[in-house]
């Protein structure tokens, strides 16, 4: 009973006083160019952007994304700068094909990573340095984007939220939701997002809570040479919240969902996204076991108690469950609207909650017997 109550509780505060996070808002509105271009003065110019990709092994999404950037319709100069991060599989051919000769494309060779860099970071900095633009946009190599999204991320930029210039505009972009894992995966994923950092707390200027999106980060130059550059993050796994966190000790920054951006990266059964979660799962958890074990039974007390006490339960037990659980359903309610999701895929939560735990312990016996974090068949860590 005691422990369906101090559920109950939680669940109240999660829906009444944690940043309103299960609204699955906000969402940026298309803005056309002339509107991204009336915001301010630097934009009025037309403010260059720098486009940095990196890319390991991406032939399979690679055309489709620098077409998609090519084709933008900002009204100021752009490049689209893709570091080729050792691939082996032609992502640098297939991109110079889909750029066309276009000379706003710029491929560059990347070089060995130094110790104490992550992957993608290393592959971040290259090409940053190797721009000059005001204005930077990171995004990866699985997102096609509209050709209204530069538009779109630099009319929000260049207006102030609550009085305060921003530094950094980031998005989390619609993830794919094709095939039954991801549609029992995924819209979950963005929804533990929200819960773990409440868009709306983010973007109060007041509020300490930062993070990111690391598939579309617009962000000012001026503030990452503020920062010290990638090279003061360079160890960071989970680059994207860390990257906020800084410059948010310095400026203002907006997160929210793309209305203009997807990710064309499939995952067709649950080993993948198991995979995707536990990559760094352990790393959130800054690789401490006794977080892990708190996390672990926070999670069952939050997710399994309240459908226990219902199924098990009687009396005031089971009612407290029933509305802990209920709560529980309605906040996903607006998650799962995003994708086009039928409500009653909400009653699996505890299901999909159970998943989520499985691969973070998965995550953490990867640490403790030396695999440790890999993507696209190397290590993803600093140290390698």
């Amino acid at each position: 009973m005691i422990l369906t109550i101090v559920a109950l509780l939680i669940w109240v505060y999660l829906y009444a006083l944690h940043g309103r996070f299960w609204e699955s808002r906000p969402e940026l509105a298309p803005a056309p160019p002339v509107a991204a271009l009336a915001v301010s003065a630097l934009a009025v110019a037309g403010a260059p952007v720098d486009i940095v990709i990196p890319a390991r092994d991406e032939a399979g999404s690679i055309g489709a994304v620098i077409t998609s950037l090519l084709a933008q319709d900002y009204p100021g100069p752009f490049r689209v700068l893709l570091v080729d991060d050792g691939s082996t599989d032609g992502t640098a051919a297939i991109a110079r094909e889909a750029a066309r000769g276009d000379p706003r494309f710029i491929l560059i060779e990347g070089h060995a990573k130094p110790a104490g860099w992550s992957g993608k970071l290393w592959a971040l900095g290259q090409g940053i340095d190797a721009g000059d633009a005001p204005v930077v946009l990171l995004t990866d190599a699985d997102i096609a984007h509209d050709p209204n999204h530069l538009s779109t991320l630099m009319a929000r930029l260049e207006t102030p939220l609550r009085g305060a210039r921003l530094d950094m505009v980031s998005e989390m972009v619609r993830l794919n939701c094709e095939s039954a894992a991801e549609r029992a995966l995924i819209p979950a994923f963005v929804y533990f997002f929200q819960m773990l950092y409440p868009f709306a707390r983010v973007n109060d200027p007041l509020s300490a809570t930062a993070a990111a999106a690391g598939g579309v980060v617009l962000i000012r130059r001026e503030a990452l040479e503020r920062i010290g550059g990638l090279a003061a993050i360079r160890g960071a796994l989970i680059d994207d919240v860390t990257l906020a966190r800084r410059i948010k000790q310095g400026g203002a920054i907006f997160l929210g969902h793309a209305a203009l951006a997807r990710s064309i990266r499939p995952y067709p059964d649950y080993r993948d996204i198991r995979a995707m979660i536990a990559r760094t799962a352990f790393t959130q958890l800054r690789y401490s076991y006794a977080l892990l074990a708190l996390t672990i039974a926070g999670l069952a007390l939050v997710w399994l108690v309240p459908p226990i006490a219902v199924i098990f339960g009687g009396g005031a037990e089971r009612l407290f469950g029933l509305m802990a659980y209920a709560i529980a359903v309605l906040t996903f309610q607006p998650t799962l609207r995003r994708y086009h999701l039928a409500w009653y895929w909400g009653l699996a939560l505890p299901l999909i909650a159970l998943a989520y735990m499985e691969a973070t312990i998965a995550s953490a016996w990867r640490h403790a017997t030396g695999s440790g974090a890999s993507w696209k068949n190397r290590d993803y860590g600093a140290g390698s």
